[in-house]
């Protein structure tokens, strides 16, 4: 753990490398149909082989019950406690596409949805517009006039983007637009205490003139608001851990994230080819390497299991060329579950393995949540997670006399 008081004492710099697959959403449940989860449907032998010779167990992204957004969930993957560290999304979108934020600045992801002549979202994702669609809508609404606040708004990819309030006396402190489910209309935003007051009224106005804006759009003809948010500042994970930490991701927010946390972001594509060729092009510049793989996500929040199973048995046909590489450590990790059945984040605990030379393997036939289960870690919390990569790669000496 980052906060571990006698870290400094034991960390120490090695040339091993450690590589951190997470495959966003990665944990399921099983069909009604098939009593099989999405891993134990899909045909995934690199992933199953990998599985028997590795060290492997479930972990809890946050606290047991607690269904995490995707911040929370990646924050305990490198070490915080995502409780203590609590990062809004918006500035995570923000910095992933590299939007300066400055003291003060509050962000905001945004969502293009769809909604009736009711006012009611039948779509919260506008049914996926494309960046083409969703960039002259962005361009519209960047020319709202708030009194007193300047409103930006930028594109991020396809139905999503950031708004970005500057000005005097603003605040996160606010509620969301987004109710996060179809079946009820965009929320009012409503101060959490009296020093929002003002920003929730500002952000009232902007969303009232953008409705009007969208109003005539086929799909995306309103928009949701969430994670307000201003700068943070967290520990270095360059500075705590002694590493050279690279992040390797085709989505923004997951820079974002990377970037607060001291890691150095490579532009990529927006593959997952791309993004392992981008690893294998900067092998020799770091010492951790962290590597995200969206599409189990996106498929699960669709609630399409079918889907799914294609975008985990498309992982598990990458994962030789990332072994080939020859990491002192390799592990496969999920920020949390996305479970098609409920097409939504999830409490669940989520597989994980850690292979290095010191893993020979403990019975663990093949990579589901059932399996990986029976290993020798167990059930424990994501954020313990570095401290055994740490340990594998020989970055960690004793602790005490």
């Amino acid at each position: 753990m980052i906060d571990f008081p006698a870290l400094g004492d034991i960390v120490t710099k090695t040339p091993s490398k450690i590589v951190m697959l997470v495959a966003d959403g990665l944990g399921g449940l099983a069909h009604p149909d098939t009593r099989k989860s999405e891993l134990e449907t899909a045909n995934i032998p690199n992933l199953d082989k990998l599985a028997g010779m590795s060290a492997t167990g479930l972990t809890i992204p946050v606290l047991p019950g607690i269904a995490p957004g995707s911040g929370p969930g990646h924050l305990g993957l490198f070490g915080y406690d995502p409780v203590k560290y609590l990062i809004g999304r918006g500035v995570l979108e923000a910095l992933g596409i590299g939007v300066g934020l400055e003291a003060g600045d509050v962000a905001a992801r945004g969502n293009f949805c769809t909604v009736d002549g009711s006012g009611i979202i039948t779509d919260r994702r506008a049914g996926r517009i494309s960046t083409e669609e969703s960039d002259p809508l962005v361009e519209m609404l960047d020319k709202i006039d708030v009194p007193g606040v300047k409103a930006s708004v930028y594109p991020v990819k396809d139905y999503r983007f950031v708004l970005k309030l500057s000005g005097t006396g603003l605040s996160d402190q606010i509620t969301e637009t987004d109710p996060q489910r179809v079946g009820e209309a965009p929320l009012k935003v409503r101060p959490i205490s009296s020093e929002g007051a003002a920003t929730a009224e500002a952000v009232n106005a902007f969303v009232a003139e953008a409705q009007q804006i969208l109003a005539e759009q086929p799909r995306a003809n309103m928009l949701t608001l969430r994670g307000f948010s201003i700068l943070p500042h967290l520990p270095s994970m360059v500075d705590r851990y002694l590493l050279s930490p690279a992040a390797i991701a085709a989505y923004p927010m997951y820079r974002g994230l990377a970037s607060l946390l001291g890691m150095k972001v490579i532009p990529t594509g927006s593959t997952f080819e791309e993004e392992i060729e981008t690893l294998r092009e900067h092998w020799d510049e770091h010492d951790f390497f962290y590597i995200h793989y969206k599409p189990a996500d996106a498929a699960g929040e669709d609630g399409d299991f079918d889907a799914k199973v294609r975008t985990l048995e498309e992982l598990d046909r990458h994962v030789p060329a990332l072994l080939d590489m020859k990491p002192d450590v390799f592990m496969v990790a999920g920020d949390h579950a996305t479970p098609a059945i409920m097409a939504s984040h999830s409490w669940h605990p989520v597989p994980f393995l850690l292979h290095s030379k010191l893993t020979l393997g403990e019975g663990v036939e093949c990579f589901s949540e059932r399996a990986l289960g029976s290993g020798s870690l167990g059930r424990f919390q994501a954020e313990h997670i570095m401290l055994q990569a740490m340990s594998h790669a020989d970055k960690l000496t004793k602790f005490g006399p």
